[in-house]
């Protein structure tokens, strides 16, 4: 995924399918600047972590 789709991920109202390392997660933030994204996985949101943009991948 690049920035720009993960920014739009992020904004949009409708859930967008998209996975870090096979889990699906959901993309709370991303910094442009670093190229990375805050995420936490669909079955544990108390566990949010920061990933590269480059290692999710949207599903369609």
């Amino acid at each position: 995924m690049n920035v720009s789709r993960a920014i739009d991920v992020a904004e949009s109202p409708i859930m967008v399918n998209v996975t870090y390392d096979g889990t699906p997660v959901y993309i709370q933030h991303v910094d442009k600047e670093n190229g990375t994204a805050r995420i936490y996985a669909l079955d544990d949101p108390d566990n949010e972590i920061t990933v590269s943009i480059n290692s999710l991948e949207e599903h369609f």
